[in-house]
C-alpha cells in the first residue's frame, strides 16, 4: 500500500482528495492536515511515502512546509496548486525546491469537476512512490539575470538544423541545469514541449530566460524558428514547426490533446521530422508516459538524430523508457552530459551542420 498524507487548508479539498485516493486499492490515506504546522507534526509521527501539499495555507505555507519535507524527511510530495497566477510563481518555485510534480485544482472544487482529476493525482501519486527524493536534488542553476528583452543571434536568418526536446515530470528543474550551460551563439533552432497547463508556460519561460545566455520564449503562432533562440509550446496549445521560403516559423494548433497531453511531444516530433528530416535532433527526456516515442521514430525515420535521458538522471524514466524500448534511439545521455554533447553537435565543425562555432 501506499501510504498517503493530504495536506489542504480547505475541509473540502482534504474530503474530496481523500476520497480519490481511496478510490484506488492500492492507496491508503493515512490521515490529513490543515496546514504546514500540522503536516509537519503528523510527517514526524507517520512517515507517509507520498505528500499531496497544498501552496496557499495559513501559518505554514506550502513552500515553508516543502523545505522541511524535501531537507528534513525526504518524502516524495506533489502540490495542489490553484490557477492564481501567484499560486502558478509559487508552484514553480516548489519545482525548484524538490516538488515531485503538481496538479491544479479545478475552478470549481464543489462541482463535479473535481473527477477531472482523479486519474492524475493516482497516477502521480503513484509515480511519485516509485521514485527516490534524490532524484529531485537540483543541480546547482545560475542566478538570475538582466530581465531585459533578449534578441536571437540573427534576426531573420533561418537556421539550417534543429533540436526539438519533449520532457515532463522533472523538466523543470532539468531544463533549469541544461539550458543556461547553451552559449549565446548556439546556431540551433531549439523547440521545446514541456508538460505544462496553461497560464504556467510562460512564466516558465520567463524564468528560464533569466538564467540563460539565449533568448527563451513562450512560442506564439507565427513566431521565427531563430538561432540563439528558444521557444516553449504555451500550455493548452500543440507546437509545430513548418519550413516557409524566408524562414521556419512555430505553428500553434488547439487540436486535441495526443496521448493526453496538449501540448504533445508527439506533435512535435512529427512535424520537426516532416520539415528538417535529417537536419533534426530529437531529444527526449525525464517524464511520465509515453507521449514522444512515436515521434522520435519519425525522427528515426527521417534519418534525423535521436538522444534520450539515462535512468539515473531521469525523475521518472517512462517517456525515454518508451522510446528506447521503440529501439529508435541513437544515444542515451546522463543529464549533466548533454550539454556538452550538444555544444559537440552544433557548434563544432562538422560535415553534417556546417562550420559555425560557439
Amino acid at each position: 500500500m501506499i501510504r498517503v498524507l493530504v495536506v489542504d487548508d480547505s475541509a473540502l479539498m482534504r474530503k474530496m482528495l481523500s476520497q480519490i485516493l481511496r478510490s484506488d486499492p492500492g492507496i491508503e490515506v493515512i490521515d490529513t492536515a490543515m496546514d504546514g504546522v500540522f503536516a509537519l507534526t503528523k510527517i514526524e509521527k507517520l512517515r507517509p511515502d507520498v505528500i499531496t501539499l497544498d501552496i496557499d495555507m495559513p501559518r505554514m505555507n506550502g513552500i515553508e512546509a516543502l523545505k522541511h519535507i524535501v531537507e528534513e524527511f525526504g518524502i516524495p510530495t506533489i502540490i495542489v496548486s490553484s490557477m492564481a497566477s501567484r499560486n502558478a510563481e509559487m508552484t514553480l518555485k516548489a519545482l525548484e525546491i524538490g516538488a515531485f510534480d503538481f496538479i491544479l485544482k479545478p475552478q470549481n472544487a464543489i462541482s463535479v469537476h473535481i473527477q477531472d482529476i482523479a486519474a492524475e493525482i493516482i497516477s502521480k501519486v503513484r509515480a511519485a512512490s516509485e521514485n527516490p527524493i534524490a532524484r529531485l536534488k537540483m543541480k546547482k542553476i545560475p542566478e538570475p539575470g538582466s530581465r531585459e528583452q533578449k534578441k536571437p543571434l540573427e534576426q531573420g536568418v533561418s537556421p539550417e538544423s534543429l533540436l526539438a526536446i519533449g520532457i515532463s515530470t522533472g523538466g523543470p528543474n532539468a531544463l533549469s541545469y541544461l539550458l543556461p550551460l547553451l552559449p549565446r551563439k548556439f546556431p540551433a533552432g531549439v523547440v521545446i514541449v514541456q508538460h505544462m497547463p496553461e497560464g504556467f508556460t510562460g512564466m516558465f519561460a520567463s524564468r528560464l530566460n533569466a538564467i540563460c545566455e539565449i533568448e527563451v520564449k513562450e512560442a506564439r503562432d507565427g513566431d521565427l524558428v531563430l538561432p540563439g533562440r528558444v521557444l516553449i509550446a504555451p500550455g493548452n496549445q500543440h507546437l509545430k514547426i513548418k519550413r516557409l521560403p524566408l524562414g521556419a516559423i512555430a505553428v500553434l494548433s488547439a487540436a486535441a490533446p495526443v496521448n493526453g497531453h496538449k501540448p504533445s511531444a508527439d506533435v512535435l516530433f512529427c512535424s520537426a521530422a516532416r520539415e528538417y528530416g535529417p537536419m533534426v535532433t530529437g531529444m527526449i527526456m525525464t517524464g511520465m508516459g509515453n507521449d514522444g516515442a512515436q515521434g522520435m521514430a519519425e525522427i528515426h525515420r527521417s534519418g534525423g538524430f535521436t538522444v534520450a535521458q539515462e535512468e539515473k538522471s531521469c525523475v521518472v524514466f517512462g517517456m525515454p523508457k518508451a522510446a528506447i524500448e521503440l529501439g529508435v534511439i541513437d544515444r542515451v545521455i546522463a543529464l549533466e552530459e548533454i550539454s556538452e554533447f550538444l555544444l559537440k553537435r552544433f557548434c563544432h565543425k562538422e560535415e553534417h551542420y556546417g562550420t559555425v562555432r560557439c
